[in-house]
């Protein structure tokens, strides 16, 4: 899958170019507000209707078509800024068809993978691709951020380039068509995804967890990033580089090991720990430090829960349906992350970085504790059933 890692390298680095290219030529903040928000857009409104599109077309072609929608989609941001543009609109509807193709790309190599990796080999095949987004997530928003401050027109034009290489590597490494049976689409095949993933019990249990983990966390990252007036610009960068630092080390950590049985029992009381760390930096005053720690902390625990999550839709998914539950699934851990901000800001607002944090650690202990409860523990945390080809761990 090397040749994904290098497209997500491109749009880790192209999230940072467009929102600062639109400020660029405008010097409106609203405006740079506006372009980071429609590369989020295609996240709520293409994922699922995405999901039946790629359960009934050629992943392999969907992947190859997307990666060259990306590439003219970017190569006419580039192409516009010799001549004084691109325009506000045309910044936007770039970056509405950049996250949409990104969308398209994301449900397609993941219905792709049961026909490209042995079962027995899938679990390792999926920390590896969650290692390398955390590493892409590392590399490409400070490189996005540098480059830009080089060249505006520079992180375009090297995603000029680096989307056709990603095309050509796909291209050549992987075989099959990835054919799906041809079928007419119908409207109520659009809620297929959700009634599939409601008869999974670990999965069902998985997304509801992670959306409101994932909603904490970045909320935590905003009330850090609210009350970091004053704080060196390299501090905040590093403070959030740990969140990739931490992703990186739980991904390698499921490509030795496989994911324990209780591993949503086991992501809640990580998390836990974590918004305890940001609290006890927020009374210490000592921010930089403890909310590094916890960054780390949730990146641990959010990446094998990832390679797990993962491997247990494919494994026990029909491949017909993949897609679709895939959709369902991202929509709302992601889905999360466009209320966080607003959440996060309201927070420190109303109740300072300290109260803040406080309040998240609450919730936080209010969810650990529930789980205690066997009825929630059993519908929230339910136990990782088998996967295919590799025997059970305690």
């Amino acid at each position: 899958m090397g040749w994904f890692d290098h497209s997500t390298v491109g749009t880790r680095t192209l999230g940072v170019a467009y929102p600062l290219l639109a400020l660029a030529q405008t010097k409106s903040p609203a405006a740079a507000g506006w372009a980071g928000f429609a590369l989020t857009i295609p996240i709520l409104v293409f994922y699922i209707p995405g999901g039946l599109l790629v359960d009934r077309m050629s992943n392999r072609s969907i992947m190859l078509w997307a990666e060259f929608g990306r590439w003219v989609t970017v190569a006419s941001v580039a192409f516009a800024m010799p001549f004084g543009g691109p325009s506000l609109c045309h910044l936007i509807a770039a970056a509405l068809l950049e996250g949409t193709f990104w969308v398209m790309c994301n449900l397609a190599e993941t219905a792709l993978l049961p026909s490209l990796v042995k079962p027995v080999m899938m679990r390792r095949a999926l920390a590896k691709s969650e290692g390398a987004s955390h590493l892409a997530s590392l590399a490409g928003r400070p490189l996005g951020g540098y480059l830009f401050g080089v060249g505006a027109c520079i992180p375009f034009v090297l995603n000029a380039v680096l989307f056709p290489v990603s095309w050509v590597l796909f291209w050549k490494g992987s075989p099959g068509s990835g054919r799906r049976p041809a079928h007419s689409l119908q409207l109520s095949d659009l809620s297929v995804g959700f009634h599939v993933l409601m008869k999974q019990d670990f999965l069902r249990g998985a997304i509801m967890l992670v959306t409101i983990t994932n909603l904490m966390v970045n909320t935590l990252i905003m009330i850090f990033v609210a009350g970091s007036d004053g704080m060196p610009s390299l501090t905040i960068g590093l403070v959030l580089a740990a969140g990739g630092v931490g992703g990186a080390l739980g991904a390698t950590l499921t490509f030795f090991q496989r994911p324990l049985r209780l591993t949503l029992l086991i992501h809640t009381w990580i998390f836990l720990v974590a918004m305890f760390l940001a609290m006890l930096g927020s009374v210490l005053r000592s921010q930089p430090l403890f909310f590094a720690m916890a960054f780390f902390t949730t990146g641990i625990g959010g990446a094998m829960s990832n390679v797990a999550i993962r491997a247990v839709e494919v494994a026990r998914i029909d491949p017909g349906t993949l897609a679709r539950v895939v959709g369902v699934s991202r929509l709302s851990s992601y889905g999360a992350l466009s209320f966080a901000a607003p959440l996060g800001a309201f927070l420190v607002t109303w109740h300072g970085v300290t109260g803040g944090s406080m309040l998240l650690f609450v919730a936080m202990l209010v969810l650990a504790l529930s789980v205690l409860i066997p009825q929630v523990r059993k519908w929230l945390t339910p136990p990782l059933p088998d996967f295919v080809g590799e025997p059970h761990m305690a």
